[in-house]
Formats: C-alpha cells, structure tokens, sequence
C-alpha cells in the first residue's frame, strides 16, 4: 500500500505518502498529534478538541487500542494469535481469541468472494520473494509448489467454535488487513467521543467527526496530489506500488503485493483507492482489486457496488481517473484524462 500525505488546514503538513487530508477546525479548538510506529510503519494520529489534555488522553487511547490489536494479529510476533497459529505443527488445531474470529470471518468471506485473490495465507510466498529481507526471485517450479499446496485453502476454520487447523505448511499474514482491523478498532473505541481526528497509517487515513479535505495522489509522483474532494467519515485505503518495492541489485524492481494465484507480484503501475466505513474492509477491498489489476478489478467493484477509483498511467504519461459509480456519486469525482 501506498503511505498518505496529511495537511491540516492550519497548513501545518506531514509527508506521509499517498492521499492529502485537511480538517476544518471547530472555533477554538486545540490540535494535538502523535506519531508512533505500528505494524512495520509509520502512524501519524490528529485530533481537534477543546482541551488539550483530553486530546493527549486520546491520542494515547487510540495508540494502545491499535498496539493491542498488533499484538493480537501480528505474524511478526511468535506470541501473538496469529504467531502462534504459525507455528503449529501440521494437522493441529487452535482456539481464537473472540475477536480474532471475527476477524477470520470476515477475511474468509473475502476470500471466496474474490475466488482467491485475497488470501492472508501468503506467508510461504512472502518469504520465497525474500519481502521481509532483501529480496530473492523464486523459481517457477518453487512458486507453482507453493500455490498448489498453499493458501487459505489449506487452513480449516470453524467459526461456530472460533477453532482453525493447519492442513498444511502455511503461514498467515495480517498484511491484507491488519491496518484496517487496528483503525476499525480506534471507530470502536472512539465510538462515544465527539471530537474531530484522523489517523493516518501507511497507506490507509481513518477520519470522523470533521470535514476533512483529500487530495489523491499521481501514482508515480506521489508527492503530487491530483485529485481534491472532501471526506467527513469513513476510511480510504490505496494500494499500488510503493516504497516497500524491493530494488535489487540488478535495479530490478520486486513489488510487495503478491498475486496468491499466480505467486508473482502485481505488476501494473497505478493504484486502486476505496471508501468504505469499514476500515478493514477498505483495506481488503483495495488490495483486491489492485491485484485484479484495472480492467477486471473494475468490472468486479461495480458488480458488487464499491466505492474505488482506480488512477491509471497512460503511455503518453497521463493518467486516466476511473471512479466506480459509487465513487464517482460520494465524491464528484468523474471519468477523466489528465495530462502529463
């Protein structure tokens, strides 16, 4: 996923990547902000309120909430549910957390519905790319192992009994949806607060309670925003290619978003943005349809009614805007080409 570029309308600005969020600020109030590092990146958090000191209280609620959730889900931790799950031996089962089931419920739905195209069981595939260390390219014949024997296919998960079975050498990984489970779980506990914040977190902003002006960002000059419309609730997720690609030493480029039935990354250079309330399912939907690429990608989020927008390089070096009807009718954004 691509990060998001952040200003407030104070014109105090955070480069943080892909999308560019301002907030119209109630009469006297306060901004407090925080930064912490969550899930391998950045999260840059804002809050507009009447005293300072419950907007730091806040602030330190919704990085708790988020480092909770990390703990539970993050395949970086061996203690986490997740990290366990991972390291069971082959055919054994495990009972999950309450709302890590949720979770799984949510992400198997996905899963059948995108026919495969999202999988969290990439973790075999992850490692046979070197994604989490320097790189390294994968024979076909290791790839093709590793999708037939792979994937979510060779997990069982039993929602009624919250209970999941390794059928296989597979792994997961949050990397499809952790972010967005962290940021629905800030909504929750934000829930009773009236105050105005955004949550910034690599790839993906999360906002309520203001009117907050976005700018999207070119998909190859992603300091450059392109795209202006406002957002009063609701989370963006984008994806594309980013500086989590890997350069190796050749100059070639290994992206970081992997195609589970193909085991190669997503080679196409745009980026694919979606609203969605649920910040999780922003997170996943937007992963999706980047992977779909923008031609079936596009017919499959307006057969299922998505909020995406997908920014398309041109050969000439423009870029083509291809809003869902969704999208389009939110955001006034329109199907457009604009000049290089």
């Amino acid at each position: 996923m691509f990060n998001l570029f952040v200003v407030l309308r104070t014109q105090i600005a955070v480069l943080l990547f892909c999308v560019c969020a301002s907030c119209t600020s109630p009469p006297n109030s306060i901004r407090v902000e925080r930064t912490a590092f969550l899930m391998g990146t950045m999260a840059h958090f804002v809050i507009e309120t009447h005293d300072r000191q419950d907007g730091l209280i806040l602030l330190e609620q919704m990085v708790t909430t988020m480092e909770d959730v990390e703990a539970e889900i993050s395949t970086w931790r061996d203690s986490s549910a997740f990290g366990r799950f991972n390291q069971l031996p082959v055919g054994e089962s495990m009972l999950l957390p309450e709302r890590s089931c949720k979770w799984l419920e949510e992400i198997t739905y996905w899963w059948a519905e995108s026919d495969g195209v999202f999988d969290p069981a990439v973790g075999g595939l992850i490692d046979s790319w070197g994604l989490r260390t320097t790189g390294h390219r994968p024979t076909t014949k290791e790839l093709n192992l590793i999708v037939e024997r792979g994937g979510f296919k060779s997990i069982h998960f039993d929602a009624n009994q919250c209970m999941m079975t390794r059928l296989a050498d597979v792994s997961l990984d949050a990397g499809g949806f952790g972010k967005g489970a962290a940021l629905d779980a800030v909504y929750k506990m934000m829930d009773e607060e009236s105050v105005a914040w955004m949550i910034d977190f690599g790839g993906q902003v999360a906002v309520d309670n203001g009117t907050w002006s976005v700018s999207l960002a070119h998909p190859a000059q992603r300091n450059e925003a392109i795209l202006n419309f406002d957002l009063i609730n609701g989370s963006l997720a984008t994806s594309g290619g980013s500086e989590r690609d890997l350069i190796m030493p050749d100059s070639s480029v290994i992206g970081h978003i992997l195609n589970p039935l193909t085991g190669y990354p997503v080679q196409w250079s745009g980026s694919v943005t979606v609203w969605e309330m649920s910040a999780a399912n922003a997170d996943v939907l937007s992963t999706i349809l980047y992977v779909m690429g923008p031609d079936g990608g596009y017919d499959w989020a307006v057969e299922r009614q998505i909020t995406a927008c997908f920014l398309i390089p041109h050969s000439d070096g423009g870029i083509m805007v291809k809003p869902t009807p969704e999208f389009e009718a939110q955001f006034g954004i329109s199907h457009s080409m604009l000049p290089a």
